[in-house]
């Protein structure tokens, strides 16, 4: 007894297998924590470079020696005036609204949780969706995100920015 495929019978397991795949990918494992790394969202034009404990980025995107110190931060003199320095690790952009003045925020972009990606022009940028922040309060200055980035308390000490 020989087994041909008919043509009904070929089609059939095509349409079969072209709804299956999907329903089956639609209940795969979900990563719920996609949103906070930056380098799993499609949006992002960040380069996924892995960072050393002490890695930093200055306002311009290039990495920077960072404070490595005692618990410091970042060095008083890697913070350009009207600018910042985001520190990955930390998930904190310490910034340096005027000369002398440092201030700290998350990292954390307040839309969707996205690690900010630069800080220029007096503004700190999240790449995800375009939202800009103020270098001197936090305040959102531009795209969707709606609430300031939250202030994180720090002092200078020894040329260094530290938690407080």
């Amino acid at each position: 007894m020989t087994s041909s495929l008919s043509r009904r019978r070929a089609l059939s397991g095509a349409a079969t297998l072209g709804v299956g795949v999907p329903l089956l990918a639609a209940c795969g494992s979900g990563d719920d924590g996609a949103a906070k790394d930056p380098a799993s969202d499609p949006a992002t034009d960040a380069p996924s470079t892995p960072s050393s404990p002490t890695a930093t980025e200055t306002a311009s995107g290039t990495p920077s020696s960072g404070g490595g110190g005692a618990g410091g931060l970042v060095a008083t003199a890697d913070v350009p005036v009207g600018g910042g320095v985001i520190i990955k690790d930390a998930e904190l952009v310490v910034t340096q609204p005027s000369a002398g003045e440092f201030k700290a925020f998350s990292a954390i972009c307040t839309h969707q949780g996205c690690l900010v990606g630069s800080v220029s022009d007096g503004q700190i940028h999240c790449p995800c969706h375009g939202s800009s922040f103020s270098v001197a309060d936090g305040a959102s200055q531009g795209g969707p995100a709606q609430t300031p980035l939250p202030e994180v308390a720090v002092t200078v000490s020894g040329g260094e920015v530290t938690r407080a």
